[in-house]
């Protein structure tokens, strides 16, 4: 697919909302807490003089479209960028992870699933070169499914994916994996292979109202499988601060979560569905919008917490 690249960032959010008055704005910023919260200074990360071990952290939430895939593939970019080696675990059944870095899932050979559930299969048979420096990637498609089934009569079958990671941990730096939007044997799977979590969260008062629940499943994990696990952080999604709403909604997430929300907000924008069409990130696809900025700060909040 040819496409021609958006550099421009300043037209990314028009929409009629973007003819409020500028007493308005102004106004609507004043009471805006992802504008007025206190901040973290964000550091340059350090250059590396050498690659791993691996970070492994899963992007989890059992509610779908809350942004975890764009979250994986662009905070995945953003890291690359900073000189990190990054794997990307596309641990969903839908595949979009893999779409959105312009892997069709209907003609893989092999996929996370043969990873999981066939002993001849190593890591390297499954793993793809992706179009991005410094990015490698384990796809998915339907066929992982099958796996949360089969999985249920395996010894130690919440280890297996820890299992298929370890081998290639120190050729890394991060390995981002990508949840399907549920708390089934995958996720617990993906969680007991991590190291942290993060949580992707639409400022949206239903999605809210699922952390407690998600954040009792990484409590339970912790304790009868990964003592190493942690919260890493909460990064709100999918934000607009020109609603009260969403500002309502963040406003619960730091007075019940605290430091534990990333400092970096994901606003709304037209620019990442436009990247899923190119199978590229957005660091790259737009570099210059306000969406790619976001995730450059939110992988230097990542590299500093590590």
């Amino acid at each position: 697919m040819t496409s021609s690249r958006r550099q421009d960032g300043d037209a990314e959010n028009a929409d009629p909302g973007a003819l409020f008055s500028a007493e308005r704005v102004e106004k609507a910023k004043a009471t805006d807490p992802a504008v007025t919260r206190q901040r973290r200074e964000l550091l340059e990360p350090p250059a590396l003089q050498r690659h791993g071990p691996a970070r492994v952290i899963s992007l989890c939430n059992q509610k779908g479209g809350v942004g975890k895939t764009t979250s994986a593939i662009n905070l995945g970019a953003a890291l690359a960028e900073f000189g990190r080696r990054v794997l990307l675990v596309d641990f969903d059944p839908q595949g979009a992870l893999s779409v959105g870095l312009g892997v069709q899932p209907h003609q893989l050979d092999r996929s996370t699933y043969n990873l999981l559930m066939e002993r001849d299969v190593t890591l390297d048979d499954v793993l793809l070169k992706t179009s991005v420096p410094g990015i490698d990637l384990l796809p998915s498609n339907i066929d992982l499914s099958a796996a949360e089934i089969q999985l249920v009569g395996e010894v130690a079958r919440e280890q297996t994916l820890a299992r298929a990671l370890r081998p290639v941990l120190n050729e890394y730096d991060f390995v981002l994996i990508d949840c399907q939007p549920s708390l089934g044997l995958l996720t617990v799977n993906a969680l007991t292979a991590s190291h942290g979590v993060i949580i992707p969260l639409e400022c949206e008062f239903f999605s809210l109202r699922g952390v407690a629940l998600l954040i009792d499943t990484i409590e339970k994990v912790q304790q009868r499988l990964n003592p190493d696990l942690k919260l890493d952080g909460i990064l709100a999604t999918m934000y607009d601060g020109r609603t009260l709403h969403s500002r309502e909604v963040f406003s619960r997430v730091l007075e019940a979560f605290g430091d534990a929300v990333y400092d970096t907000v994901i606003t709304r924008t037209v620019r990442f569905p436009e990247t899923t069409v190119a199978g590229e990130p957005i660091t790259s696809w737009a570099p210059t919008s306000t969406g790619a900025k976001a995730y450059r700060n939110l992988a230097r909040e990542v590299i500093s917490r590590s």
